[in-house]
Protein backbone atom coordinates (compact mmCIF):
# COMPACT_ATOMS: atom_id res chain seq x y z
CA UNK A 1 0.00 0.00 0.00
CA UNK A 2 1.52 3.38 -0.99
CA UNK A 3 2.26 6.01 1.64
CA UNK A 4 -0.23 8.88 1.64
CA UNK A 5 0.78 12.52 1.62
CA UNK A 6 -0.40 12.86 5.22
CA UNK A 7 1.68 9.85 6.31
CA UNK A 8 4.70 11.18 4.45
CA UNK A 9 4.38 14.57 6.16
CA UNK A 10 3.99 12.91 9.53
CA UNK A 11 7.08 10.75 8.96
CA UNK A 12 9.12 13.78 7.86
CA UNK A 13 8.10 15.71 10.97
CA UNK A 14 9.45 12.91 13.18
CA UNK A 15 12.90 12.50 11.60
CA UNK A 16 15.51 12.02 14.34
CA UNK A 17 17.76 14.85 13.13
CA UNK A 18 15.11 17.59 13.38
CA UNK A 19 15.68 18.32 17.10
CA UNK A 20 19.44 18.47 16.41
CA UNK A 21 18.86 20.84 13.51
CA UNK A 22 16.68 23.08 15.67
CA UNK A 23 19.26 23.11 18.49
CA UNK A 24 22.03 23.95 16.02
CA UNK A 25 20.06 26.90 14.66
CA UNK A 26 19.10 28.10 18.15
CA UNK A 27 22.74 27.85 19.22
CA UNK A 28 23.93 29.81 16.21
CA UNK A 29 21.35 32.53 16.84
CA UNK A 30 22.31 32.77 20.52
CA UNK A 31 26.01 32.95 19.67
CA UNK A 32 25.46 35.52 16.92
CA UNK A 33 23.31 37.74 19.16
CA UNK A 34 25.84 37.58 22.01
CA UNK A 35 28.78 38.30 19.73
CA UNK A 36 27.02 41.01 17.70
CA UNK A 37 25.90 42.97 20.76
CA UNK A 38 29.51 43.19 21.91
CA UNK A 39 30.96 44.03 18.48
CA UNK A 40 28.43 46.82 17.91
CA UNK A 41 29.84 48.61 21.00
CA UNK A 42 32.92 49.24 18.86
CA UNK A 43 30.84 50.78 16.06
CA UNK A 44 31.43 47.77 13.82
CA UNK A 45 29.05 45.31 12.24
CA UNK A 46 29.79 41.60 12.59
CA UNK A 47 30.88 41.50 8.93
CA UNK A 48 33.19 44.50 9.40
CA UNK A 49 34.70 42.88 12.49
CA UNK A 50 35.17 39.64 10.55
CA UNK A 51 37.16 41.47 7.85
CA UNK A 52 39.28 43.43 10.35
CA UNK A 53 39.98 40.27 12.38
CA UNK A 54 40.84 38.30 9.24
CA UNK A 55 43.20 40.99 7.94
CA UNK A 56 44.89 41.40 11.31
CA UNK A 57 48.39 39.94 11.47
CA UNK A 58 48.58 39.76 7.65
CA UNK A 59 50.11 41.97 4.98
CA UNK A 60 46.73 42.01 3.29
CA UNK A 61 44.71 39.56 1.24
CA UNK A 62 43.22 39.63 -2.21
CA UNK A 63 39.45 39.70 -2.43
CA UNK A 64 39.23 36.01 -3.26
CA UNK A 65 41.33 35.00 -0.22
CA UNK A 66 39.36 37.37 1.98
CA UNK A 67 36.09 35.88 0.77
CA UNK A 68 37.32 32.35 1.54
CA UNK A 69 38.61 33.21 5.03
CA UNK A 70 35.67 35.27 6.24
CA UNK A 71 32.08 34.28 6.86
CA UNK A 72 30.87 36.85 4.33
CA UNK A 73 29.34 36.04 0.96
CA UNK A 74 31.23 37.46 -2.01
CA UNK A 75 28.27 39.61 -3.00
CA UNK A 76 28.29 41.30 0.41
CA UNK A 77 32.07 41.55 0.78
CA UNK A 78 32.55 44.46 -1.65
CA UNK A 79 30.03 46.61 0.24
CA UNK A 80 31.65 45.72 3.58
CA UNK A 81 35.06 46.71 2.19
CA UNK A 82 33.62 49.98 0.84
CA UNK A 83 32.25 50.90 4.28
CA UNK A 84 35.54 49.98 5.98
CA UNK A 85 37.36 52.22 3.49
CA UNK A 86 34.98 55.06 4.44
CA UNK A 87 35.88 54.45 8.10
CA UNK A 88 39.60 54.51 7.14
CA UNK A 89 40.08 50.99 8.51
CA UNK A 90 41.16 49.26 5.29
CA UNK A 91 42.62 50.19 1.94
CA UNK A 92 42.04 48.48 -1.38
CA UNK A 93 44.87 48.70 -3.89
CA UNK A 94 45.70 47.09 -7.20
CA UNK A 95 48.62 44.70 -7.16
CA UNK A 96 51.64 46.02 -9.06
CA UNK A 97 51.66 44.57 -12.56
CA UNK A 98 48.11 43.20 -12.36
CA UNK A 99 45.37 45.83 -12.34
CA UNK A 100 42.69 43.14 -12.14
CA UNK A 101 43.93 41.86 -8.78
CA UNK A 102 43.12 43.88 -5.68
CA UNK A 103 44.70 43.57 -2.27
CA UNK A 104 42.86 44.68 0.87
CA UNK A 105 44.86 45.56 3.95
CA UNK A 106 44.40 47.31 7.25
CA UNK A 107 45.27 50.98 7.41
CA UNK A 108 47.18 52.23 10.47
CA UNK A 109 43.77 53.11 11.98
CA UNK A 110 42.51 49.63 11.10
CA UNK A 111 45.55 48.06 12.74
CA UNK A 112 44.83 50.06 15.92
CA UNK A 113 41.20 48.92 15.90
CA UNK A 114 42.33 45.31 15.38
CA UNK A 115 44.81 45.50 18.26
CA UNK A 116 42.21 47.05 20.57
CA UNK A 117 39.04 45.20 19.62
CA UNK A 118 40.17 41.68 18.67
CA UNK A 119 41.65 40.62 22.05
CA UNK A 120 38.77 42.23 23.94
CA UNK A 121 36.18 40.42 21.84
CA UNK A 122 37.98 37.08 22.11
CA UNK A 123 38.10 37.53 25.91
CA UNK A 124 34.36 38.32 25.83
CA UNK A 125 33.63 35.08 23.94
CA UNK A 126 36.04 33.10 26.09
CA UNK A 127 33.89 33.69 29.18
CA UNK A 128 31.15 31.65 27.55
CA UNK A 129 33.32 28.97 25.96
CA UNK A 130 35.05 28.38 29.32
CA UNK A 131 31.77 26.88 30.50
CA UNK A 132 32.80 23.81 28.49
CA UNK A 133 35.86 21.76 29.38
CA UNK A 134 38.63 20.99 26.90
CA UNK A 135 37.22 17.55 26.09
CA UNK A 136 33.76 18.96 25.40
CA UNK A 137 35.20 21.66 23.14
CA UNK A 138 37.20 19.07 21.19
CA UNK A 139 34.20 16.74 20.86
CA UNK A 140 32.05 19.63 19.70
CA UNK A 141 34.66 20.64 17.11
CA UNK A 142 34.88 17.07 15.80
CA UNK A 143 31.11 16.63 15.62
CA UNK A 144 30.58 19.99 13.91
CA UNK A 145 33.31 19.07 11.42
CA UNK A 146 31.55 15.77 10.70
CA UNK A 147 28.26 17.58 10.23
CA UNK A 148 29.88 20.05 7.84
CA UNK A 149 31.34 17.15 5.83
CA UNK A 150 27.84 15.68 5.46
CA UNK A 151 26.90 18.69 3.35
Amino acid sequence: MPITSSESTSQAAHESFIPVMRELVRTYHAFAAYSEAHIRQFKLTPAQFDVVATLGNTNGLNMSELGEKTLITKGTLTGVIDRLIQKDLVSRDNLPGDRRSVIVQLTPNGQEVFEQVFPVHIAHLKTQFEKLDTGELEALKVLLGKLKQAF
